[in-house]
Order: C-alpha cells, then structure tokens, then sequence
C-alpha cells in the first residue's frame, strides 16, 4: 500500500482506484510526506509541529502534488525538484483549508475535528500562517522564476475566491456562471499552479503546458461538482464530511442551482428561504433536490469535464504517466469520498 495512501479516508473501492493511478510515483509520493513532517517539525515552536502533524497525518487526497508529479513525469522530467515542488503546493494547500475551517466554523475534516475544533480560532490561523509562508520558503529554495510567480498567483486567486464565495454565500440568485468562478479560484487555481511548475521545471512546449491548464480546469470542476453531490448523496463514515454543511452556510453548490430550475414554485420559495437563512429541514431540502434528478444531472455535468480533460491530454505523448492524470479524471467523477 502507497505510504501517503494509508491514512486517507477513501472508501475500500475508490482506495483502490487512488493506488492504480498513483503507482508510478508511488516513491515520489512517500518522499512528498516525508518532505511535509521534516518542514514542519523545523520549527521553534513544538506547538507548529503538533498541530501541523496532526493535519498532516489526517492523510487526504494529495491531488495537488500527485498531478505535479505526474504531469512533470509525463513532461519527460527525470529529476527530484518536482518532490520539493510537491510538498510545497500541499504545505500551501492544507493551510488554506486550515483558515477555510476557522471562516467556515467547521468542525470535521477528513473524519477527524479540524485545527480549530482541537486547538481553537488563534492557533488554527497562526500554525496556518506558518504552513503558508513555509511554503513560500520552500518555494524559493528551488531557484525557478516561473515555478515562484504559478505559487504566488495561486494563491492571491485562492484569497480572491474565498471571498467570491463568501459574497455568494445565502444568495439564491447564484446561478452555474458564478458557481463556476468560485471552483475557478477555490479548486482550479492550485491545480493550474501544479502544471504550470511541472511545466516550468520540465521546459515543456507552449502548446503542451496550455493543453495541461485545460486538462486542470476540467479536472477542478469534475472534482468540485463530484465533491458537492456528496453533500447529498454521500456516506459520511466514507467521506468524513458532514452530510448538508455545504447547505448550512449558505453555499449555493451546482445541485441547489439545478434543483431551483426545475423544481415546483412551493419547493423553490421554500429552499430560497433557507439559502437566506442558513437553516431549515435539511432532509426535506435534499428530498426536493433528489426528487428534481438534479444528481443525475450534476453527475452528467461531471462526466462532461472529464471527456474535456481526456481530449486535453492528447498534446501528451503516450506513457504510463498520462494514463494516470486520465485515471484521476474518472477517480474524482466516481469517488465516494
């Protein structure tokens, strides 16, 4: 079993699914984790290291590294930055979702309590203060110019889009265009920022690293619809989500939107009411929403993105490596968790 694999919290079957697509970096990827505990336990603080630990240790899908490495395998790389690079992309990524679940209040992630809920608001911020800039660190440490402006962008579009999303919250007006900018910014951006370091440290064609921004976009947005038809569909002991908490802070995720379109005029003004609010039957509103087949619909949407991201991996020579970032498409479509 893939070292960065046995920690996560994928069902048996998606497990499985993960393993298949990441056997060839396998080494690469245990050398991504291993990077992650060394960055944080060099700290003066035993605290920093506590509680980068335990989110470290709560595993997680490593999408963001396992594409870099990928891509830049497929790119022809045949060195080690993309390790560092790796780890660093992660680093950046866990403290986003650390600051996430203080803005957010959530509670659980990955099956376990968040940063916030263990140690509270001040030491969740300030240990992911220290993720961020270690990142950045990191970052610099490589010497590349293009791999230090693809992070930095990243992550002002990352800020930007938490508050795009929080402007949107409680507003039953958002429609697919503005639900699309978020994942843009939220998901697609670190995605972009993985090809485009894989690019820079692989010296790949014009031609190739734009086919891979196309492949990260149908990625972000397969990954995120995938993501929040969990919200109603999805097994909580699996996917170690809070069943309706995308609902709860007023999130207007792609099955609301499609549920408002089709639904009866009582059902509309009744989940309109409880987008403003941030409250209601959550199980009468899920009830509307299946009812309505705004799943299938939604699942149709996300098989749509991955077809789009198969077609961009044609400016790829053939290898083992592509044929893994085309697993990921299906993986994240028919995850579970």
């Amino acid at each position: 079993m893939l070292a960065t694999m046995s920690n996560t919290n994928f069902s048996p079957s998606t497990l499985s699914a993960a393993q298949q697509a990441l056997a060839p970096i396998a080494d690469d990827m245990i050398a991504v984790d291993q990077i992650l505990h060394k960055e944080l336990s060099d700290s003066q603080s035993p605290k920093i290291a506590e509680v980068g630990n335990y989110i470290i240790e709560a595993g997680g899908k490593r999408m963001r590294p396992a594409l870099l490495m990928l891509m830049a395998r497929a790119l022809g790389y045949d060195g080690t930055q993309h390790r560092e690079l790796g780890a660093t992309i992660e680093m950046l990524h866990t403290a986003t979702l650390m600051h996430d679940d203080v803005v957010d209040e959530g509670m659980m992630r990955r099956g376990r309590p968040t940063a916030n809920a263990q140690w509270g608001n001040s030491i969740a911020v300030l240990v992911g203060d220290f993720m961020y800039t270690r990142s950045f660190q990191m970052m610099v440490r490589i010497g590349n110019l293009q791999v230090m402006q693809a992070l930095a962008k990243a992550a002002n579009i990352l800020s930007e889009g938490e508050v795009i999303q929080m402007q949107n919250a409680h507003d039953p007006s958002v429609d697919e265009i503005r639900y699309l900018r978020v994942i843009e910014r939220k998901t697609s951006a670190l995605f972009v920022a993985a090809a485009q370091m894989a690019c820079a440290i692989a010296h790949a064609k014009p031609e190739q690293e734009k086919a891979l921004i196309h492949y990260c976009h149908a990625l972000g947005n397969a990954f995120q619809i995938a993501d929040d038809i969990l919200d109603y569909s999805g097994d909580p002991a699996q996917s170690g989500k809070q069943i309706g908490a995308d609902f709860a802070e007023g999130k207007v995720t792609l099955p609301v939107i499609y549920a408002l379109e089709e639904t009866s005029t009582d059902d509309r003004h009744f989940i309109e009411e409880a987008i403003r609010h941030g409250h209601g039957d959550f199980e009468k509103i899920s009830t509307i929403i299946r009812g309505t087949k705004a799943i299938e619909r939604c699942t149709m949407r996300a098989h749509q993105e991955l077809e789009k991201g198969k077609d961009a991996l044609n400016a790829l020579n053939p290898s083992i490596f592509r044929n893994s970032l085309v697993q990921l498409l299906s993986f994240v479509v028919e995850r579970k968790s």
